[in-house]
């Protein structure tokens, strides 16, 4: 007869990371100094890619070059429109054995300044957004905004801009109904009370010097652009400017336990795995880290996932590596190993009817592998094998990580997407494996210290490991 301790040994235990290592307290700390730098300085996917790139140079990467062969322990790294970036480790294992791979998305929902944005009316100008990705178009409004992105003239000319991110600069703004007017408003479902055409930024109002000098208030918002650009209203046609909440992350909680920031989705993924592959030694399997654009709108376009660009860069790999053989790129491709690292739900005690009981995320219990994120009949999902989701639990726990499992909430409600079953369209094996968030796409989103720590462990531990999945089949 089995013994209660027995017994109790068989039950799964999953526990806050500090309950069980307390240790772990100062360097989940320290980690996230250098995490909360990243976000300040990397609202836009451009910033994030430039980060990336002068972490990736300190730490002896070097430009991918076809013409330069590369041995086990080079580090190389490659960036495509300066809106994606891979960085890879060479390995000792010939190619065919496969590659191991954390792929993250460096874009956030957001707004999106309109090619033709100005439009003035009753002594205010404003610019014209359109919102990008999936979010609740009412938190947007009566927050400080600033404005990042880049505008091309023609020619070629690049203009970086940043208005509204220094104590000394103003901010942009969108106006909402007051209490006293929103009778109407509040009948609504809560989808349709801020109509997306409404999303327009205040960016100035007429001042007797304009009117007196007969400006309009166009006239006077690009005279002000041009006067710190050297542009005008032609050369918007021609940039990226992305709207995001002014303001630095900033801890959370009156123990400082927790990070209130923009852009947890998904760049705290971006800054755990580029901490991991910058950390990495001469692995077996070659390591490499995508960080691509456009998750947020389908995977959609040059810089995203749905682009052949794992393809591309599998045969430039292959090409520093000497390997010409036809197939070469497809048993490559076929043996390789990903993590799809992204942001998953947390649970929510203020909405627990919305979330899976037994199968959420908890905030502070490390990095959650999501076997099925998709949407109602696991549609869209990719269903992680049962034979890797064990290389994992191997992997991470013979390095010590706290781990846990995690879905998309109830399964009637509705459901997430990542790009986990993309590169699975190769035969590779892949998982989800993110950060749990609580308000994910709302501009300030909510994540644990120790859930970025011990993500970062994870993904490096991943990307050094020797496991090949014929193991465990």
């Amino acid at each position: 007869m089995m013994t209660e301790e027995q017994a109790k040994s068989l039950l799964l235990k999953q526990e806050n990371v500090y309950t069980r290592d307390p240790q772990l307290r100062e360097p989940a700390f320290a980690y996230c100094e250098g995490y909360k730098a990243f976000l300040n300085a990397a609202k836009t996917e451009r910033e994030a890619v430039e980060w990336a790139v002068r972490e990736a140079e300190a730490n002896g990467f070097v430009p991918y070059d076809p013409a330069v062969s590369c041995k086990p322990g080079a580090r190389v790294y490659r960036v495509n429109r300066g809106k994606s970036v891979m960085l890879a480790v060479i390995g000792t294992d010939a190619p065919e054995a496969g590659f191991s791979i954390v792929v993250s998305h460096i874009d956030s929902p957001r707004l999106d300044l309109k090619q033709r944005p100005l439009y003035e009316t009753a002594g205010i100008s404003y610019f014209k957004t359109h919102y990008y990705g999936g979010i609740k178009k009412y938190q947007w409004t009566t927050i400080p905004l600033a404005i990042h992105g880049v505008i091309v003239k023609k020619g070629g000319e690049r203009i970086t801009v940043s208005i509204g991110e220094n104590e000394n600069e103003p901010v942009l703004y969108i106006s909402d109904l007051p209490k006293h007017l929103s009778a109407e408003q509040a009948k609504k479902p809560m989808g349709d009370g801020i109509n997306g055409e409404n999303l327009n930024l205040v960016a100035a109002s007429l001042t007797a010097e304009e009117e007196q000098a007969g400006l309009s208030l166009q006239q006077k918002l690009l005279a002000l652009l041009n006067e710190r650009y050297g542009i005008d209203e032609a050369d918007l046609l021609s940039a990226e400017l992305e709207i995001v909440p002014a303001g630095k992350a900033r801890d959370a909680g009156l123990d400082g336990s927790l990070i209130a920031a923009y852009g947890h989705d998904d760049r705290s993924c971006v800054y755990a795995g580029l901490q991991a592959i910058l950390h990495t030694d001469t692995p077996e399997h070659t390591a490499g880290l995508l960080l691509l654009d456009k998750e947020e709108v389908g995977n959609q376009g040059a810089t995203g996932m749905k682009s052949h660009l794992l393809e591309n860069l599998t045969a430039r790999l292959l090409r520093l590596l000497n390997e010409d053989e036809p197939l070469a790129r497809e048993e490559a491709l076929e043996h390789s190993q990903m993590l799809s690292a992204d942001v998953v739900l947390a649970m929510d005690p203020n909405y627990s009817h919305c979330f899976a009981l037994g199968n959420t995320a908890h905030l502070g219990h490390g990095p959650a592998i999501v076997k099925y994120a998709g949407h109602f009949g696991k549609k869209d999902a990719n269903d992680a094998n049962a034979e890797f989701l064990a290389l994992l639990r191997d992997v991470f726990d013979e390095a010590g990580i706290r781990w846990q499992t995690g879905e998309y909430g109830i399964m009637d409600l509705g459901g997430g997407g990542t790009m986990a079953p993309l590169p699975a369209q190769y035969g590779m094996e892949t998982a989800d494996c993110g950060i749990p968030l609580l308000s994910m796409h709302a501009p300030y989103e909510l994540a644990s210290k120790a859930d970025v720590y011990e993500a970062s462990r994870a993904y490096a531990a991943f990307l050094a490991s020797d496991k090949d999945i014929e193991q465990y089949q």
